[in-house]
């Protein structure tokens, strides 16, 4: 007997809502019909990185699909089996691998078999999570959990070129709860400024200015330049480690922005974290709550209710037998809980 399928408005948020309904299609097996897809963004639909997204995942479990074209707004997505192997999906712009590679990683982790994956196109765009934040920040969380995965960034990828490359490795894995409710103490802190086909002075003037405003000696700078044909592309990457979680913080060279302007953009997205007492940042606290969904239970910290982890909860809720209370802990916390019904 067939399953009901899950109808949803993608209208309650952005890509996220069709990435995470995709990922939960593939995994519970129920059918899933989407309408006005990013209907609230300047450019509604489905946009390359999406697209992708969803031919990726057609592959992996070997789904019927309907309205798989550019900047269509409605999907229906009817999943088969599961399954690993041998992958390899090209975006054909900037558009994120990150975000083409999260919306995979729950069924590759279910599936029967390993699996590797190749995924090019942009590895570093504004709109998304950048590769090193996956490598520091939310790979480790999902190996805590019990997850086998290795990634590899083989090129860099920025907007607009694009032409970027990751490789994954992921082995069936049992995702176990998570509770991530407090930070612990603070072990290291660093900043990393990358160029490609840039001045230098851009770096050194992004990283004088986490100097001064985070107080940061000179062995925790680093400039990092990239070969000119990988450009041309910069980006600042501020990393926290503590005892239970490390945060990445990110931000985009732009051709019309300062050099110290971009700077800022990462250290408030920092202070905003490091001033809270929250365990997670927001984006984190986004791509961790699918995880722990599938794990069966699982809680974090993070400073307050967004957009994305509103929509991601009832995009959840719709597909998994699983409640997720949110509680504020003072004004710079929000405790988020997943739990089975008893």
């Amino acid at each position: 007997m067939k399953q009901e399928v899950v109808e949803l408005d993608g209208a309650i948020g952005g890509g996220q809502v069709l990435r995470s309904a995709l990922s939960l299609s593939m995994v519970t097996g129920r059918a899933l019909h989407i309408k006005n897809i990013r209907a609230k963004r300047s450019r509604p639909g489905l946009l390359r990185q999406h697209l992708t997204a969803v031919l990726a995942a057609a592959r992996v479990c070997d789904a019927k699909v309907q309205g798989a074209e550019l900047g269509s707004q409605c999907l229906s997505f009817e999943p088969g089996q599961m399954r690993g192997g041998d992958f390899s999906f090209a975006i054909g712009t900037a558009g994120s691998c990150t975000l083409v590679l999260q919306t995979l990683m729950p069924a590759l982790l279910l599936a029967p078999e390993a699996s590797r994956v190749r995924i090019s196109g942009g590895t570093h765009n504004p709109m998304a999570p950048p590769t090193d934040f996956l490598q520091l920040a939310w790979l480790p969380q999902l190996r805590r959990m019990g997850a086998k995965v290795e990634l590899q960034l083989l090129r860099h990828g920025f907007v607009p070129a694009g032409g970027g490359e990751i490789e994954v490795f992921v082995q069936p894995s049992k995702l176990l709860p998570l509770h991530l409710l407090e930070r612990g103490a603070l072990l290291t802190q660093c900043a990393s400024a990358l160029i490609a086909g840039l001045a230098p002075h851009v770096a050194e003037r992004e990283l004088d200015r986490v100097s001064r405003r985070l107080d940061m000696a000179q062995e925790q700078l680093k400039m990092v330049t990239i070969n000119q044909d990988q450009g041309p592309g910069n980006v600042l990457l501020l990393e926290h480690r503590f005892e239970h979680v490390t945060e990445v913080f990110s931000a985009f060279g732009q051709a019309a922005l300062r050099a110290e302007k971009v700077a800022d953009v990462a250290i408030n997205q920092a202070l905003d974290w490091l001033n809270s007492k929250a365990a997670v940042a927001e984006h984190l606290a986004d791509q961790l709550l699918l995880p722990m969904a599938l794990a069966g239970g699982g809680s974090f910290t993070t400073p307050r209710m967004t957009e994305h982890l509103k929509s991601n909860i009832e995009v959840i809720e719709r597909f998994l037998p699983i409640t997720i209370d949110c509680k504020e802990e003072g004004a710079t916390r929000l405790r988020v809980e997943c739990k089975c019904p008893v």
